[in-house]
């Protein structure tokens, strides 16, 4: 197997300025740890100019598409890492997979508005990526062996040479939502019935949020990054679309066969005081709601595990850790296993999609409710961002706190989960919590 070709560069704490740079190649993905020390979000990883893109054909199976995509990937191939550097991506795929992609995977009722003009799977294939590891401050070009030494040259000119700032960005009346409280209180109503009657035991119910907007959208994820700083954060571009996200929460990781997954479920607001602070975490961590909605959750998730991977190798190491960012405490799970023989992390993905902490469960009649209830489609939101590599590995987040920038528009989601005992003022109230942030941030000067 021949290693891939990796050139150290300087330091640079701020992805943004790596992306301004190669911006203009086309194409643009930014996989950003903007959390400082985060031991989740070691690494920021960015690339441009993929050689392909597989976007789903018209009416094609999702199983079809994620062929597709193995495919591309194998014809790539492997290469070999040096031993003393091990970094968790080189060459392969990034880009996104859209909530709507598990349409192409179950069979599901056709009710909600489709009005953001989006693939539901978009995912470049791409030749080289640089890898800033934000724990030991460093920085490296990784490009795949088939990539030409003119080409390499090329890219390290670009990356050393002069950038141009992005223009400004401003939305040009803040953001409304696009249901009103008593609609959301009918929806919340609806679930509450079909509860009671055992259809499901939960079900995630979001509402969008939606404002006109001019400028480069780049300067709003700036904005929004040093507002709120996750360890899973992503910009991408494409010519008619820009996707913002600030999201705390791993969907799927896939690392020499050793799958985790790490659902939230269970939110609280930050308190005014250091006091006040570590009482709403407090009673978040021992809320017995908060705690038995985790819980489903869990389940759900050996259980999707459990379809490709090796019997009896699924754990639960964490349950109800306690999650802390600027505007919102979560309570975390992680659910670990080891691929069984004969599958591989698109297996995974395929029967694990969408991620259950944004469905409910059973998984397939929330989803079926979610489509009744929720006036429009949701894109990108509750869909995965990340990679697959050329070696088998994957990283994928749950793109919430997500916003969809296109056509002079910018779109934001917020929701929850909803239980037997929960409460539909509160509930209404943490989808209005998880993204106040980042309204508000952008909303600045409106």
């Amino acid at each position: 197997m021949t290693p891939y070709h990796i050139t150290e560069l300087p330091w640079h704490a701020d992805p943004l300025p790596g992306l301004l740079a190669i911006r203009g190649m086309g194409q643009p993905v930014l996989l950003d740890s903007a959390a400082s020390g985060d031991p989740l979000g070691r690494y920021s990883i960015l690339a441009a100019d993929p050689l392909t893109t597989i976007t789903p054909h018209a009416n094609e199976p999702g199983e079809h598409t994620i062929a597709r995509l193995r495919q591309a990937l194998q014809e790539l191939g492997p290469a070999r890492w040096p031993e003393s550097l091990q970094l968790p991506f080189g060459a392969g795929a990034l880009g996104y997979v859209s909530y709507d992609f598990g349409r192409a995977l179950e069979q599901l009722p056709v009710q909600a508005r489709a009005d953001i003009k989006l693939p539901d799977l978009q995912l470049g294939l791409y030749r080289w990526s640089l890898i800033s590891d934000n724990q030991l401050r460093q920085r490296w070009l990784v490009c795949h062996p088939s990539v030409a030494a003119d080409y390499r040259n090329a890219l390290l000119e670009r990356l050393a040479g002069p950038i141009s700032e992005p223009g400004a960005f401003a939305l040009q009346h803040s953001f409304a939502a696009e249901q009103s409280a008593p609609q959301y209180q009918q929806a919340f109503e609806r679930i509450q019935r079909y509860i009671h009657a055992g259809d499901c035991y939960q079900v995630n119910l979001a509402q969008r949020f939606s404002a006109p907007c001019h400028g480069d959208p780049l300067s709003g994820y700036r904005q929004l990054r040093q507002a709120c700083p996750t360890p899973f954060a992503a910009y991408l571009e494409s010519p008619d679309h820009s996707l913002l996200c600030l999201s705390p929460e791993r969907f799927l990781k896939v690392e020499n066969g050793q799958v985790e997954t790490r659902p939230i479920k269970g939110t609280r607001p930050r308190g005014n005081t250091p006091t006040e602070d570590q009482a709403l975490a407090d009673e978040l961590r021992s809320s017995p709601k908060d705690r038995a909605e985790n819980l489903m959750i869990v389940d759900l998730l050996r259980n999707d595990l459990g379809r490709v991977c090796a019997y009896g190798s699924v754990r639960v190491p964490e349950l109800f850790s306690i999650e802390s960012y600027p505007n919102v405490h979560h309570l975390v799970s992680s659910i670990t296993g080891q691929l069984a023989p004969g599958h591989d992390a698109l297996s995974l993905l395929t029967n694990a999609f969408p991620g259950g902490s944004i469905t409910g469960a059973p998984k397939i009649r929330a989803m079926q409710i979610i489509e009744e209830l929720e006036p429009v489609r949701r894109s990108l939101y509750c869909g995965s961002i990340g990679y697959i590599g050329c070696e088998g590995q994957m990283d994928l987040n749950i793109a919430i706190r997500s916003l969809v920038h296109q056509d002079d528009h910018l779109y934001c989601w917020g929701g929850g989960g909803i239980v037997a005992d929960s409460d539909g003022e509160a509930e209404y109230q943490e989808s209005l919590t998880k993204v106040r942030v980042l309204l508000e941030t952008l909303t600045t000067g409106v």
